[in-house]
């Protein structure tokens, strides 16, 4: 495994763990379909909340959470919607959340954007 994909496995066992401290059950991890992927599935309260992670060891590129381009909100929202239908959700409440981890120290700096952005366009799937 390169350290990029072995970093990126870490940031998201960590924050699976941060959600599951927060409350949050768990649904599914790297969910695929064939529009994409999603980091984190989990429900909070009663929502379904479609989670990106994001995690950078350094600001040279900007926070983390600033990765999350309105491509990668599409795409994201794409996987979500077609999720919900198939597993015939599409009734619930959902949500997006952003989960941001930056690594300055050996602790990462932990930041959840709940409602991260809006379900981004009207998709027939």
């Amino acid at each position: 495994m390169s350290g990029n994909l072995e970093f990126g496995k870490a940031a998201e066992d960590a924050a699976a763990r941060f959600l599951e401290a927060k409350g949050y059950k768990v649904l599914q991890r790297n969910y695929k379909n064939r529009f994409g992927e999603i980091d984190i599935i989990a429900k909070d309260k009663g929502v379904i909340c479609f989670i990106e992670v994001k995690a950078r060891h350094s600001l040279n590129l900007g926070f983390p959470q600033e990765a999350v381009s309105t491509r990668k909100q599409r795409q994201i929202s794409r996987v979500a919607v077609y999720y919900l239908k198939l597993n015939h959700l599409l009734e619930c409440s959902a949500r997006f959340d952003v989960l941001a981890l930056l690594y300055l120290n050996s602790q990462p700096e932990i930041s959840l954007i709940t409602n991260a952005f809006e379900l981004s366009a009207n998709f027939t799937i």
